[in-house]
């Protein structure tokens, strides 16, 4: 059943968001800004600098939030949410200003590339440059390269889960945590989650197709673990993991999933499924109270990772 405030919210933008598959890749881009746009005035941040990181196809655009605390400081590298397909550093401002100031570390923001214009494995290298950027430039943005953290949410949680597994497997940098909200960890399928959440609950199955088959093209080898992390063969050696899902989203029995693998891999992993919400309520703290609850677990498993190195 959702709380009482989520369906409030639930209704008032399906008055005003129109479904993203059904106004194109540009118009479902400038709705989300437009959403992103009306949240109000953004929490204030000690520093916030826009940067660039090197990557595999030229400069990836960043911005980097300091909180007012001594450093050298943790860090956060964050990667958005919307499909592969919209979304920017603008419309995640608010989230990432809240994380770095609630967890006191800075939050690396990554402007990965699009699709379709720049389909799957580009948004993927694209995280994994901007997080060995992030280790290797750590003195010049005032972090500990010892104490670095991965996270986003929806399709910025897959890319979590996937820079996870290119550090392990390329040799670096070292994370010390993995912060997966609602992550895509699989294609789309016809789980419980899909059939029960698939409409009504403003992420869909039509439009978490469309995001799909814009990102990964026509024929994708769902066995690759870069794109499906929950079909990747060895999930072990990989930093500790929360992973947050929502009761009435399409994408919360592959995220389940996706914390029970790392868990049977020996990977401590915590799933936490926030009742009565729906995708997209983690970014919300303004409006529910689910999502300031969400916001603060995950700060708090932050904090205490960071503590752990």
């Amino acid at each position: 059943m959702l709380d009482p405030d989520a369906r409030m919210l639930l209704e008032q933008l399906g008055a005003l968001v129109p479904p993203f598959n059904e106004v194109g890749v540009e118009g479902a881009r400038a709705a989300l800004a437009t959403l992103a746009g009306s949240a109000g005035d953004p929490e204030p941040i000690h520093r916030l600098e826009d940067r660039v990181a090197t990557g595999p196809a030229g400069p990836i655009p960043i911005r980097i939030y300091t909180p007012e605390t001594d450093g050298p400081l943790p860090m956060l590298v964050f990667f958005h949410g919307g499909g592969w397909v919209i979304g920017s550093i603008a419309t995640h401002d608010g989230l990432c200003r809240q994380l770095a100031n609630a967890v006191g570390c800075i939050v690396v923001s990554v402007d990965y590339r699009l699709a379709p214009e720049h389909a799957y494995p580009a948004a993927a290298e694209d995280a994994y440059a901007a997080t060995r950027w992030v280790a290797e430039n750590a003195g010049s943005i005032g972090g500990d390269p010892s104490r670095i953290a991965v996270g986003g949410d929806s399709a910025g949680g897959n890319l979590t889960a996937v820079v996870a597994l290119m550090a392990r497997d390329r040799g670096g940098p070292r994370l010390v945590f993995q912060l997966l909200v609602y992550p895509v960890t699989d294609a789309p399928s016809d789980n419980a989650s899909y059939r029960d959440n698939g409409k009504d609950y403003f992420l869909t199955t039509e439009q978490m197709q469309w995001f799909w088959d814009l990102y990964v093209g026509a024929r994708p080898d769902l066995d690759d673990p870069y794109l499906c992390p929950l079909r990747a063969k060895d999930l072990a050696r990989l930093p500790p993991a929360l992973v947050v899902t929502a009761e009435h989203d399409p994408l919360r029995d592959e995220g389940e999933a996706y914390a029970r693998r790392l868990g049977e891999a020996g990977v401590p992993a915590l799933a936490g499924r926030y009742a009565g919400v729906f995708h997209g309520f983690f970014a919300m703290s303004a409006l529910l109270g689910r999502a300031r609850e969400a916001t603060e677990d995950a700060a708090a498993a932050l904090r205490s990772a960071f503590a752990r190195r």
